[in-house]
């Protein structure tokens, strides 16, 4: 029996969000009814998609193939849809962006929300992960990097470089005086990342500057921000998110002071979808000139 489309649906929210719960909420459906579907396009191909465990659902081989079949299908659904709505009119529709939440806090609200004020019909949603997204198995449509990666049939450019040094608060250099040079760290509290899960070595910065303990940890930039903000410790933050928070400021700017870049990755079959491409152009030059702006403030 050919399967319904609104099944295969339901089969690609469910291999890329791993439940059923998550799937429903990305579908809108209660779980139940996410589940009944992909019983009957269980039973309508006579094959097991989904084996599962206490970690979710998992898909078995057949689902692996027939993954790659349904991605296909949706992407020639999107270049119609591309296609029919004609390359000058406004954007529109939904595009789902991942980022790492110190991108995600201190950049993306104010470009995306211009792009959707250029594009009212338009919807962006920002997934704020400290991990690496798989495009592959759709989990957004685009993503920002740390670092370009190295696998995978990706489209891949570079957005800006950005800058990062040690900061604290004025409440916290009050308390604890000032940090002159680079040996004074030791007599101090310092923040940054839990060392098992820093998802990416660019972010190991503490591990540059030969500091070993960390105090008080978090795999979030926004906790480490507010950490510092509130006076607990000494950390490394970006410059671009100095401006969003008086009382901090900046130390050892000589000794310590580190770039980093983000890449913008695309899968590469979406090179044909002009709507990306043109979310992809406004997304680029948005966070080029926020980071720039931002760090003349700093």
């Amino acid at each position: 029996m050919e399967p319904h489309w609104d099944d295969l649906k339901c089969f690609l929210a469910v291999a890329r969000g791993e439940s059923l719960s998550r799937a429903g909420r990305v579908l809108r459906l209660d779980a139940a009814t996410v589940g009944r579907r992909i019983g009957r396009l269980e039973r309508d191909m006579d094959v097991v998609l989904f084996t599962k465990s206490p970690q979710g659902y998992a898909l078995t081989g057949e689902g692996q193939r027939l993954l790659a079949h349904v991605l296909r299908a949706e992407q020639a659904m999107a270049e119609a849809v591309d296609d029919m709505a004609g390359q000058g009119s406004a954007l529109s529709g939904q595009i789902r962006l991942g980022a790492p939440d110190g991108a995600a806090n201190f950049l993306l609200p104010q470009v995306c929300a211009q792009i959707v004020e250029d594009n009212p019909d338009l919807e962006v949603q920002i997934v704020a992960l400290p991990r690496v997204f798989n495009l592959s198995k759709r989990e957004a449509d685009m993503a920002i990097g740390v670092s370009p990666p190295s696998a995978g049939r990706l489209l891949v450019s570079k957005l800006t470089d950005y800058r990062l040094h040690l900061a604290a608060s004025d409440m916290y250099l009050r308390r604890h005086g000032p940090v002159n040079r680079l040996a004074d760290l030791k007599g101090h509290r310092m923040i940054g990342y839990i060392p098992d899960m820093i998802f990416d070595a660019e972010l190991d910065y503490l591990g540059e500057l030969g500091i070993e303990r960390v105090a008080l940890a978090s795999n979030s930039v926004s906790v480490q921000f507010n950490w510092i903000r509130q006076g607990g410790g000494l950390g490394v933050v970006h410059d671009f998110a100095l401006p969003s928070a008086s009382g901090i400021r900046k130390v050892l700017t000589r000794e310590v002071s580190l770039t980093r870049s983000f890449y913008l990755i695309r899968h590469e079959d979406d090179r044909r979808v002009e709507r990306l491409n043109r979310f992809a152009a406004l997304l680029s030059e948005g966070v080029r000139r926020e980071v720039a702006r931002l760090e003349r403030l700093t």
